[in-house]
């Protein structure tokens, strides 16, 4: 009997995924736990093994198509059966706009109910743009829940629901966006056009997300890396005899963590009128991919010495850009580092990943002239920039943390590397 293949469900929030690319074709062989497709989904880019050994007989999901969790993208039979069709079975049909369902609708708090309401942010933020109830609305997604192609659908047929949001005052597009009527080139014009990349859409939206959730402040303060120079030659060598790169990120990871346990603020997330203040420090460390970007966590940060921070972001950033990241790697963050300063940006000012609360931006490390105690010198210089919401941490709060992380880095403990 064939085994089916099914589209994995890649964290709690997650309701739907993309193939991106079949790495086996229908007829190959494949080992039990072999890569058999990549896939791309809100959170990871991630290879996707055989859940047994066989043949693969029918691929039904074709590359770039996305398709809810749980659904059957393949077949696999026993070693030696041959494919019935062609190479790849036609995509599945689009599924219809949902519809309002007919009375009773399940009780909000029943366990029905919230199936059906939780939703991935992508689609709450296209329903409440066009005042849509998503609680009123069928979904093809599992008890009903309503996937990002339902809502699509729904919005292109200009359906209606009983239930629509109700608004004080009419919609008014993101000031930040063009309008949809707005072309960005003119007829003739000499372009280029191409589409975007599945992990370049989730980037999109999400940022798009973040902008309009989160009011974004930042501040900056300048730290002096000269004791943390100092350490690094010191003790390089022996983190390379132990096949460790002992970097600024390293150093900067674990002065956050140590740091963050004081201003439990940081640490924390909105949920309507409550502030969650998570107890567990995951630090998600931003890797730079040819398509894009990732976030890859370290749980429980703060319980690492120095060893182990530099071999879990060498391990992370490592396995993020070969795509063998593990979904719940990328997942339940509660605060973000990301360094535009090795690609030599004197300062950056990231857009907050959500639902966390802040992120750092750590610039490039260069030698500037500075005044120590009333002296001219030359000294390693970084600028380190905290992007906050200022729905929760205000600009004195913001001060404290960077003023406390600076006091960490300048005066970092040998002891501590």
């Amino acid at each position: 009997m064939a085994i089916e293949v099914t589209m994995p469900q890649m964290g709690e929030s997650i309701a739907e995924g993309t193939v991106v690319r079949w790495i086996k074709k229908v007829g190959d062989t494949v080992d039990k736990d072999e890569p058999l497709f990549e896939i791309s989904t809100d959170k990871v880019d991630a290879e996707i093994p055989s859940p047994a050994a066989g043949v693969l007989l029918d691929i039904s999901v074709k590359e770039g198509e996305t398709v809810p969790i749980n659904s059957v993208v393949a077949l696999i039979g026993a070693a030696g059966e041959k494919p019935a069709g062609g190479p790849a079975a036609s995509a599945p049909t689009p599924p219809a706009p949902p519809t309002p369902p007919a009375p009773p609708t399940p009780p909000e708090d029943s366990l029905e109910g919230r199936l059906r309401t939780k939703s991935s942010p992508v689609v709450r933020n296209i329903a409440k743009e066009h005042g849509i109830d998503i609680s009123k609305l069928n979904g093809s997604g599992i008890a009903g829940r309503v996937t990002k192609k339902d809502i699509e659908a729904f919005v292109a047929s200009g359906a209606s629901t009983a239930g629509a949001l109700q608004t004080s005052a009419p919609y008014v597009p993101n000031p930040t966006q063009p309008l949809p009527t707005v072309k960005p080139f003119a007829p003739g014009e000499n372009v280029r056009i191409e589409p975007m990349g599945v992990m370049r859409k989730k980037i999109a939206e999400h940022m798009v997300m973040s902008l309009r959730t989160s009011p974004h402040v930042y501040s900056a303060y300048e730290v002096d890396f000269g004791r943390i120079d100092e350490i690094r030659n010191k003790k390089k060598a022996e983190y390379e005899a132990a096949r460790l790169k002992l970097t600024y990120t390293a150093f900067i990871a674990k002065a956050t963590v140590d740091v963050i346990r004081h201003f439990p603020f940081i640490n924390a997330s909105i949920d309507g009128d409550n502030i969650v203040y998570k107890r567990d420090i995951n630090l998600g460390i931003a890797v730079a991919l040819d398509a894009g970007l990732i976030v890859p966590v370290i749980r429980n940060a703060d319980e690492r010495n120095m060893i182990g921070m530099c071999r879990a972001i060498q391990d992370l950033s490592g396995r993020a850009r070969s795509k063998q990241l593990k979904p719940e790697e990328v997942q339940s963050g509660t605060f973000t580092i990301t360094n535009p300063g090795i690609f030599g940006a004197t300062f950056g000012l990231p857009v907050i990943s959500q639902p966390q609360v802040a992120i750092l931006g750590v610039g490039t490390v260069e030698k500037r002239v500075v005044v120590v105690d009333d002296m001219i010198a030359i000294r390693p210089i970084c600028y380190l920039t905290l992007g906050y919401d200022h729905r929760l941490i205000d600009g004195a709060d913001a001060g404290r943390f960077l003023q406390a992380l600076k006091e960490r880095l300048q005066n970092f403990e040998e002891s501590w590397v």
